[in-house]
């Protein structure tokens, strides 16, 4: 039998590493400017084009690189920063692994032109797909400028997983973010198809997450410092009123380096805890200072997950750290104790104590309107007291209803033959799912409005509660109502007509420049649903007008509710995100547990929730109603 084991290539090889640490432009961007970060340079531009999938430029001033290391640096595990396997726990560098250039080169048209400090001529080459294609000397600037372009191309199942324009420049505003809050002493400029998105000056760390964030951010900013033998600690957490129901202002930075770290992020979220609702999460802006040797940045490919020696002591310190922030700036919700015009309460006295509260005697019988000091009683004027004698019979007969009639702020709505016919064809359903009680299935509900009428009871201001013949049935007020907002959202879209309340006072919305992108890409199918929302200068929105049907609620919140639900989903498909954002704006806006609802509230949710074509389910899944039968009841009180 013949040999069957064999090296593979190096472009195949390459093109397998890049499966690792190529995944999409964002992390072509992240090695490119982690390259030029440690190349020496203070002013980093990165320059993309259609989402990083026509171009990715990098461009540095830093050392530069001669004609030997230019061709050397895309060859496979070729690096300066180790030499043998200790130097991996001595690493103050971005980059040492040798594998960044290598794969970006077998899945992309890459250009490199770099020039050494003092040098006159430069180096120009040209790869393609791991084949060097050309390399002669090139009059260009001190430093290095890298343009990928056209990336994967030879790989078209990874091209075509690649996701909407919108979605990937997103991932690249949040590697630009990581990178700049990690180097706030740097000048980075970033461009996408020509205009501008970041143009950050040399600052320090709390102009860099101004600069970033948005100047709002910076009254929530509190610092946090200290130093001990196994860690120093510094940077920025936000203040508990300012926090948010989503991700994206949670960095933490060990060595320079950006790193996702779950266990330390609970130490942070316990520091808060019983001063926060469950949930908000806060901002926070933590750097780590440690010993190069007590922590692993080799575990991963991409190097943002990082193991610690010492990592439950870091965790205590971390969490105290918080705590003390939070106490030492007064962060924590307060009490008043002035009791300066506040009124004085006697307290009350001990068992055998001979004091009683004041008697106030009433009498019962009195009428005001027999009194003689009554106007009408008088006969000042020569008025005929006797036609207001018997008054009370004015409103004798006012209280009656005509039979299977409700009365509502004065108008009078009447069961008709359409809703038992709406109730009947839900119980169909039912049915036809095989959906039974007691092993048969029940009656339909049709039969039994004489036993629904307007007979509801609100059970823990949560669950609403009707007779029907076959039981008693429950329907969870939230979910119905979040189902007949989703039905309602989902017609708008498809007809196109939504009624929206202007704004007075339109507020505006102060977003970074991820989230900016992804308010962009949504502001169409906002618009189908009633939002009218205007972009202005350095990434603020103005939402001029919100659907009639949501007027109530805070429009500002509610637009951040719908861009935090898109902040890890591609806005890709336009049906999917019209369901999703009738999804989102459905179950953010119906009317809450604990809520008290009057009769004719709940009247409404009943109708309005049969008149539905899913009334049984909620758009996220959940069973809305539920019958418990008059058996279980009575099996419930036999002794």
């Amino acid at each position: 039998m013949s040999d069957i084991i064999r090296l593979l290539p190096d472009s195949v090889a390459n093109q397998i590493a890049a499966g690792e640490v190529i995944q999409r432009p964002a992390s072509v961007v992240k090695e490119l400017v982690e390259n030029a970060i440690d190349s020496g340079g203070d002013a980093i531009t990165v320059n993309v084009k259609d989402a990083g999938r026509t171009l990715i430029q990098v461009t540095d001033n830093g050392k530069g690189m001669s004609p030997a290391d230019a061709r050397m640096s895309f060859e496979r595990h070729a690096t300066s920063k180790i030499h043998e396997a200790n130097d991996l726990f001595s690493i103050r560098t971005m980059g040492f692994r040798g594998e960044a250039l290598a794969s970006i080169a077998s899945v992309a048209e890459v250009e490199l032109r770099t020039r050494q400090q003092g040098e006159e001529l430069g180096t120009f080459l040209h790869i393609l797909g791991s084949v060097l294609q050309k390399q002669q000397t090139d009059h260009c600037p001190e430093g290095s400028n890298f343009s990928v372009k056209n990336l994967f191309f030879n790989v078209p199942a990874r091209r075509k997983f690649l996701k909407s324009n919108s979605y990937e420049l997103k991932n690249i505003i949040t590697e630009i973010q990581r990178i700049a809050l990690a180097n706030p002493e740097l000048a980075i400029s970033f461009f996408h198809n020509q205009v501008p998105v970041y143009e950050l000056p040399s600052e320090n760390v709390r102009k860099r997450i101004v600069s970033l964030f948005g100047k709002s951010i910076n009254q929530s900013l509190t610092p946090v410092e200290t130093e001990t033998t196994l860690v120093k600690l510094t940077g920025f957490i936000g203040q508990p009123k300012f926090a948010k129901k989503s991700f994206g202002e949670q960095f933490f930075f060990v060595n320079g380096r950006f790193m996702k770290h779950p266990f330390f992020h609970r130490a942070v979220m316990q520091a808060y805890e019983r001063i926060l609702p469950p949930d908000a999460i806060p901002s926070y802006f933590l750097y780590l200072e440690v010993d190069p040797a007590t922590i692993d940045i080799n575990i991963h490919p991409t190097k943002t997950e990082i193991k610690f020696e010492d990592e439950q002591a870091i965790w205590h310190i971390l969490n105290a750290s918080v705590r003390e922030a939070i106490g030492k700036y007064n962060l924590m919700p307060t009490i008043d104790f002035d009791q300066r015009g506040s009124i004085d309460i006697p307290l009350l006295p001990g068992r055998g104590s001979s004091f009683a509260p004041p008697e106030i005697e009433v009498n019962r019988h009195y009428n005001p309107f027999q009194h003689e000091s009554y106007p009408g009683n008088r006969n000042d004027f020569g008025r005929d007291t006797s036609q207001i004698g018997h008054w009370e019979k004015l409103y004798q007969g006012m209280e009656e209803q005509k039979d299977g009639e409700t009365e509502r702020d004065g108008e009078t709505e009447r069961l008709g033959d359409g809703e038992t016919e709406r109730r009947g064809d839900w119980e169909t359903e039912r049915r036809r799912d095989g959906e039974t009680e007691n092993g048969q299935v029940t009656h339909s509900l049709g039969s039994e409005q004489e036993y629904q009428s307007t007979n509801f009871m609100q059970l823990k201001n949560r669950y609403l509660l009707t007779p029907v013949k076959s039981g008693l049935m429950v329907i969870d007020q939230r979910e119905a109502h979040a189902r007949i907002l989703y039905e309602n959202f989902m017609q708008n879209f498809n007809s196109h007509l939504a009624a929206s309340q202007r704004q007075l006072f339109p507020p505006v919305l102060e977003l970074n420049a991820a989230d900016a992108e992804i308010l962009n890409a949504l502001r169409e199918e906002l618009h189908q649903l009633g939002f009218d929302i205007r972009p202005g200068e350095d990434h603020h929105f103005y939402i001029d007008g919100t659907p009639g049907v949501l007027s109530h609620l805070d429009a500002k919140e509610l637009v951040e509710t719908v861009i935090a639900s898109f902040q890890d989903r591609p806005v890709d498909l336009m049906e999917e995100i019209k369901a999703q954002l009738a999804l989102v704006l459905a179950q953010s806006s119906a009317v809450n547990y604990g809520v008290p609802l009057k009769q004719e509230e709940m009247t409404s949710l009943f109708n309005q929730l049969f008149a539905c074509q899913s009334p049984g389910f909620s758009p996220a899944g959940r069973k809305i109603i539920s019958i418990i039968a008059l058996a279980d009841i009575e099996n419930l009180l036999k002794s």
